[in-house]
């Protein structure tokens, strides 16, 4: 009987190896693109392993995960245009059989990208960091929260039949998702908050929400005014580029600042594109904290702070003014010659992450370099974001605070 089952298994396997092969090798070849180039060969490639899997678990009776052939024939229900699969930001293959349309997610970051797919209505589920969003996020944030974006309540979660959860891709780590969830709910991470992966970030989420076109459609808005930044920098020498203090402090402290190094990615990354040399990137900690004789040491031509109390959700600029003197203010600081020539800037980290960073890349190269930069507005550029992307009614030039000081044209 058992010699029955593996002849028949071995018919079944002999009769799908042209499958397999058609399957596997285009996919193969393709291996180190962002995405698929052709969605219908890794369904197939997908279904002809699950299918083996099942077959080795019924006539070889191995001890390994299978679907049951109820779940097969679902899954063979959307086929050609899933399954799909793709590695995410934790370097994880991740596999959805079907569309997802309830989606939980964990972060503004991701939040913000869904959206400029234009699928947040599929969001079922927030933390409750997004809740605070009145103006960036008025619909998203009514939505059901399930906890915070480090820790979530798994039976709300459950609760709401969710198709994936969205998280960063280190976290919260997987014993507050993964190991509480059934394998049912995919958990996607995707980080969306450093530049130097977002654009890839993007096309990945487009692949999987099935909104190819609505991610090619931010693709050419961001590439429009990064790619003319970055032809700018490139013809500018090493020896030429201003050396810059990235000030992470919010704490009152008149001894030390915390700042970032180029493992922090994010503001360091915007730094770098936009041609400017972060004093800080070789420090050993992505944040660490450095004392303040050694920036009058280093003697920054520029400074740009961090600010997290600006952005959509005021008008009062009077709070990031405060930051601004705070540092300008500090000892010895008047001697350093960013401070001496007015280089000394703030940025809100509602747009110097997400998708919405080429506005944050934008200020940093008018700051880093006005002259070659003089037809660079940056608000413009942050209000077609808006009105092409957010889906809110808002006006950059009357509300917000997202610079201090304000840029002059």
């Amino acid at each position: 009987m058992k010699i029955n089952k593996i002849l028949s298994c071995l018919l079944v396997m002999v009769f799908l190896a042209p499958c397999f092969l058609l399957a596997v090798m285009p996919v193969m070849a393709q291996k180190q693109n962002t995405v698929p180039s052709n969605i219908e060969e890794v369904a197939r490639e997908v279904l002809v392993n699950e299918l083996m899997r099942y077959l080795r678990v019924a006539y070889l009776n191995e001890e390994i995960e299978c679907h049951s052939t109820g779940e097969l024939k679902e899954i063979a229900s959307y086929y050609p245009h899933y399954p799909r699969q793709l590695e995410d930001s934790a370097g994880r293959v991740v596999t959805i059989y079907k569309p997802l349309e309830r989606i939980v997610v964990l972060n503004t970051d991701v939040a913000e990208a869904i959206r400029v797919l234009g699928a947040n209505d599929r969001i079922v589920g927030i933390t409750d960091k997004i809740t605070k969003g009145t103006t960036f996020f008025p619909e998203m944030r009514k939505k059901t929260v399930v906890g915070g974006w480090k820790e979530i309540d798994p039976e709300s979660v459950l609760q709401l039949d969710a198709d994936a959860v969205f998280a960063y891709g280190k976290w919260p780590g997987p014993e507050y998702i993964e190991d509480k969830l059934p394998p049912a709910i995919t958990v996607i991470r995707l980080d969306f908050y450093k530049p130097e992966t977002l654009r890839a970030e993007i096309l990945k989420l487009g692949y999987l929400l099935d909104e190819e076109e609505n991610a090619s459609r931010y693709i050419n808005w961001h590439d429009k005014y990064v790619d003319e930044i970055e032809d700018k920098v490139s013809g500018i020498s090493e020896d030429a580029k201003p050396n810059v203090f990235l000030d992470k402090s919010s704490e009152e402290s008149t001894k030390v600042r915390k700042t970032y190094t180029k493992k922090s990615g994010g503001i360091s990354t915007l730094c770098e594109l936009a041609g400017g040399k972060n004093i800080a990137a070789e420090l050993e900690a992505a944040y660490p904290k450095v004392d303040l004789e050694w920036i009058l040491d280093q003697n920054p031509e520029i400074i740009v702070g961090l600010s997290h109390k600006g952005g959509y959700k005021t008008d009062d600029e009077s709070v990031m003014k405060e930051e601004y003197e705070g540092i300008i203010e500090l000892p010895g600081f008047g001697n350093i010659t960013a401070v001496e020539d007015e280089r000394v800037y703030l940025i809100d980290d509602s747009v110097s992450f997400a998708p919405g960073y080429p506005i944050g890349l934008a200020y940093n190269a008018k700051w880093f370099y006005p002259e070659e930069f003089e037809d660079l507005d940056p608000e413009v550029i942050h209000q077609k974001y808006v009105d092409k992307f957010c889906g809110i009614d808002f006006d950059v030039t009357k509300h917000g605070v997202f610079v201090y000081p304000q840029v002059s044209e």
